[in-house]
C-alpha cells in the first residue's frame, strides 16, 4: 500500500508539472517581454561570477512564478535543506487551484551538455553494466526502463535555462522523457577517451540520433562524474522549447551597479528600493496587458 501511494504521488506530481509547463509556455507566448527581461537579468549575473547566475536563477524563477503566474505559487527550497531533500529540487511549486505540489530542479547551463540527474544513489550505471554489448532489442530496452534503477528517469522535473553567450541568446528547453523512452532503440557502451576518463552508456533512436547518456561514477564520486546527461544540440529533437525557440538577451549593467550599492547599504535603503521595484513590476504587468 505504501508503494502504491508513493507511485500515485509521483504520477500526480508529473501530471501537475506537465500542466505547469503548458501554462508557462502559454504565458511566455503571450507576454514574451516578461521572460526576456527576467532571463537577461539572470544571465547578467555571469558578469559578477561564472556560477552566480545559477543560484540567482532559482530565486528569480520562483519570483517570476509568484508575480506573473496567478494560479501558481512558488517557494525557493534553499541550499540548507539539501541533505533533507527527497528529490533533486530547487523550488517547490503549488497549483493554487488544485493544491497539487511538485518539486522542480532549475538548471542554468551553457548550450551543450546538460545534466538531468546526479543519480545520487548510483543505480543506473551498475544496472546497465549487467548487459553484455549493445542493447537493441526493444523488449529488453523496455525492461531496462522498467527496472527500479530507472525509476527516476521520468520523475525528475528539470527546468533548464540554456544560454549561448557568444550569440547572446537563451532558451528554456525541457527534456521530453516520455518521448526519449519511447524512441530509444539502441543503448551502447562507449569507452572513455580524450577528456572523458570513464565509459558511458549512450541512448540512440532509430535514426541513430543521440538522445541521452548515463555516465560512470560511484556514490562517492563528484556529481559531475555520474548520472543522466543529455545535450541541447545533439539531442535537440528531444526537447520542448518553452520560449518557442531562441530569444535574444542583453546584459543589464544597471543591475550589476544596483547589486554593488545594495551590498553596502542598509535595510532602510533596501526597503525603499524594493517599493520602487514593486511599482515597476506592476508597470510591466500593465504595459504587457497581463491581468488577473
Amino acid at each position: 500500500m505504501h508503494i502504491c501511494c508513493y507511485n500515485m504521488v509521483i504520477v500526480n506530481g508529473q501530471a501537475a508539472y506537465k500542466e505547469f509547463k503548458t501554462r508557462l509556455k502559454l504565458l511566455v507566448s503571450k507576454y514574451p517581454d516578461l521572460i526576456t527581461t527576467t532571463l537577461s537579468n539572470i544571465f547578467t549575473m555571469r558578469l559578477i561570477g561564472n556560477k552566480t547566475h545559477g543560484d540567482l536563477a532559482e530565486i528569480a524563477i520562483a519570483e517570476f512564478i509568484n508575480q506573473y503566474m496567478y494560479d501558481f505559487r512558488s517557494v525557493h527550497v534553499g541550499k540548507d535543506l539539501y541533505r533533507a531533500k527527497s528529490h533533486e529540487e530547487d523550488i517547490k511549486i503549488i497549483n493554487e487551484i488544485t493544491e497539487a505540489e511538485f518539486p522542480v530542479s532549475l538548471k542554468a547551463y551553457s548550450v551543450g551538455p546538460l545534466q538531468l540527474s546526479t543519480d545520487k544513489n548510483f543505480q543506473m550505471f551498475p544496472r546497465l553494466e549487467q548487459e553484455s554489448g549493445d542493447v537493441e532489442d526493444r523488449n529488453k530496452i523496455e525492461e531496462i526502463f522498467s527496472d527500479p534503477a530507472f525509476t527516476e528517469f521520468g520523475n525528475i522535473n528539470v527546468l533548464p535555462l540554456i544560454y549561448d553567450e557568444n550569440r547572446k541568446q537563451c532558451n528554456i528547453l525541457v527534456f521530453d522523457y516520455d518521448r526519449a523512452q519511447e524512441q530509444t532503440m539502441r543503448i551502447s557502451r562507449v569507452e572513455g577517451g580524450g577528456r572523458r576518463k570513464h565509459p558511458v552508456y549512450r541512448f540512440y533512436d532509430s535514426d541513430g540520433d543521440f538522445i541521452c547518456e548515463v555516465r560512470y561514477g560511484d556514490a562517492a564520486a563528484n556529481a559531475l562524474q555520474r548520472g543522466l546527461w543529455t545535450h541541447t544540440v545533439n539531442g535537440v529533437k528531444y526537447f520542448d522549447s518553452i520560449t518557442g525557440g531562441w530569444i535574444d538577451y542583453s546584459h543589464n549593467l544597471i543591475l550589476v551597479k544596483l547589486f554593488s550599492h545594495a551590498l553596502i547599504s542598509s535595510d532602510v535603503g533596501h526597503k525603499s528600493a524594493l517599493e520602487k521595484i514593486q511599482k515597476d513590476i506592476t508597470r510591466l504587468k500593465q504595459q504587457s496587458g497581463l491581468k488577473r
